[in-house]
Order: C-alpha cells, then structure tokens, then sequence
C-alpha cells in the first residue's frame, strides 16, 4: 500500500509538467487576445507608469456675485476699472453643432463684438460633409449683424482611407487667422479662442472685457461636461484662452500659458440631441481613431451608453495617476443640478430638456 501511495504522488509530478503546458496553451491566446481586443484600455490604466503630467496651471480665483459692481469685481481680482469695454472676438472652427452654437451665441452676444466662425467642407478625417452652418443660418438671425463667417476648403481623403486629423484641423486653425483679419480685429481687442462646445460665461466676458490689467494671455477652466449638464466629469477643461490681441497672436487650441481662471463656464463634450449626430462626430473628430469595431456606432448601443455615462469608445480615464484613474473608472454621476448653467438653457427648458436633468433619451434622427 506505500509503495502504490509513492507511486501516484510520482506520477502526479511527472503530470504536473504537461497541465502546465495545457493551461500555457490555454492562457496565452487569451492574454494575446485580450490585449488585442483591449490595448488601447489597457495601455491607459498603465498610464501612471510611463507618462508624467504636465506642469500645473496658476489657478486664478475668480469672485462674482450678482448685484456687485464692476470696480469692486475688478479690484478683487487685483485689477481696475477700464474706462471702456473692451471689443471682443469670439473665434470658433464649426463642425456641426447646432444647438449648442446657438446656446453660446446667446450666452456671449450682449459681450461680442464679432462671431467669427469658420467651417470647412471636410471632417478632420477628410471626409465631405454638408456646410452646417450655412444649411442652418437663418436659425441665427438674432445675431446676424455681428457674424463673419468663412468656408474652408478641405482635402478630401481617399476611398476608405483618412486623413491626418491633427494635419487638417491645423490647417483650419491657420486659416482663422486670415479671417479674424478680414473681421477687424486689433491690437488691444479681447480674442476667445475655444471649440464651439467650449463656452465662456456671461460674468467671465464681463470680467475680461471690463478690467484693466488681465494677463494677455489666460486659459480659461471649464466645468467639463459629457453628453449633457446632468453628467458633469470635472473641472479639467482648459484649452478655451483669452487673448488681449497683438501683433504675435495665433489661433491655437494648446497650452498658451502657465496661468488660468477658476470656474469660467462650461465644456459640454457630445452634448447632441439626435444619436446621428454622435455617429458624425465620432468618425469626423480628431480622435476618430477610437472607433474600433463597427458596433462602436450601434444606435441602440449609444443610447444605453448615453444613459449609463459611459464612455463611447470603452476606455479608461486619460489620467497621470492611478488614484486619479481610479477614482473615475465606472460611469459618471448622475447630477440633479441644474444652477449656474448657460442662461439661455433654462430660458428654454423645453427646447433643451435634452441637456437637462432626466433628458438622457435621445432621438434617433
């Protein structure tokens, strides 16, 4: 009986071996396929391990109160009183947009001198695309006076291919500096450089335009948004600058500076009413690439997607550290708040109920 227990403790050894051969056999197509299918996932949750943030910004508080004057507004900022309001720009490249164009035009208009608006007849991607804008702009005759708007004509790419989108929506930014010229624009004059989902609020342009003393140039922190105001992500939009315009003054959306302005609007990133209208920016923006399989743009899919506040393209936070990261992997909280939004949202609750606590259904077109 010992002899026969030896021998099956030795030949579970000798076995051991080939199970492990088996389970490597098993396991590694897994892991490869799982890489293969989820690379781009996993390559940001490792993130931290490889890539440093960028250096922080100087945070500017940013003090408003209603029924408070402009000179006392100013002087807590550290600045004075101008004589005169300044003339503002507002500088955006369009893609398509449309509703919330027309919430920020009301935001800015009492504040704007031009909206220059530029929209090209190609996607970034290099894909043709209807002009917009010019299909829809009788929608925005209250601002008829002050717009100045131009077309860009894009490369088209090829049959199944894309184009550079970094390449394309260069070009358009280069490109907003001959109409900002053909506008009027001065030295001395405020420009806001932001995408057109990028607004500013109405006490931000009032602070920028009246006060002497501002940098010449400052970001401004957005409270960033995802598919409508009850999804609200952070507070880490700050591409959208102010520019006190000058002979050096270049359309750009990239870092400009070291310094920024706390809580000075709003980033309300695929914030659309029709599902079509997801499936166009997806294939159409810069980040095009995100689409990986076809059922990406299921209809049925974005909508529960929409719901949830899930990711579009199933990826993880773009964050530097892994608490960070963590701290923001699952769906987006639900906010029932709807204070200290675009005035002219509330105005018309109904029209936009979409962006609105409880409106995450969409329609299909």
């Amino acid at each position: 009986m010992a002899g026969s227990g030896r021998s099956n403790r030795f030949s579970s050894r000798r076995a051991s071996p080939k199970c492990l051969l088996i389970f490597f056999l098993i396991l590694v197509p897994i892991i490869v396929l799982g890489i293969f299918s989820h690379g781009q996932k996993i390559s940001y949750f490792f993130r931290p391990l490889w890539d440093t943030p960028p250096e922080p910004f100087i945070r500017l508080p940013h003090y408003y109160a209603e029924n408070v004057s402009m000179e006392h507004l100013c002087h807590l900022h550290g600045w004075s009183l101008r004589s005169q309001p300044r003339r503002v720009f507002d500088a955006i490249i369009f893609s398509n947009e449309l509703d919330i164009l027309e919430i920020r035009w009301h935001e800015l208009l009492p504040y704007v001198t031009k909206f220059v608006i530029l929209e090209s007849n190609t996607t970034f991607t290099g894909i043709a695309k209807p002009l917009f804008f010019a299909q829809n702009q009788a929608r925005f005759n209250f601002a008829e006076e002050k717009i100045v708007y131009g077309v860009f004509s894009g490369r088209k790419a090829s049959r199944r291919s894309y184009e550079d989108p970094f390449i394309l929506e260069g070009e358009q930014r280069v490109a907003m500096n001959a109409l900002l010229k053909q506008a009027g624009i001065s030295n001395g004059d405020l420009l806001i450089m932001s995408d057109t989902d990028e607004i500013p609020s109405a006490n931000t342009m009032k602070l920028l335009q009246w006060c002497d003393g501002i940098p010449p140039v400052l970001h401004l922190e957005l409270r960033n948004y995802l598919y409508s105001y009850e999804y609200l992500v952070d507070f880490s939009s700050w591409r959208a600058t102010s520019h006190v315009f000058g002979p050096r003054t270049r359309y750009r959306h990239s870092r400009q500076t070291d310094v920024i302005l706390s809580d000075a609007g709003w980033h309300c990133s695929f914030c659309f009413r029709h599902i079509k209208e997801f499936v166009f920016k997806m294939t159409a923006y810069s980040h095009a690439d995100r689409v990986r399989r076809r059922d990406f743009l299921d209809y049925s899919r974005i909508q529960k997607i929409i719901c949830r506040g899930d990711d579009l393209f199933d990826m993880l936070p773009e964050e530097y550290t892994f608490r960070e990261l963590i701290k923001k992997m699952g769906s987006i909280p639900r906010s029932v708040s709807a204070i200290h939004l675009p005035a002219y949202v509330i105005q018309n609750s109904d029209k936009f109920k979409f962006l609105l606590p409880g409106g995450c259904v969409r329609s299909p077109k």
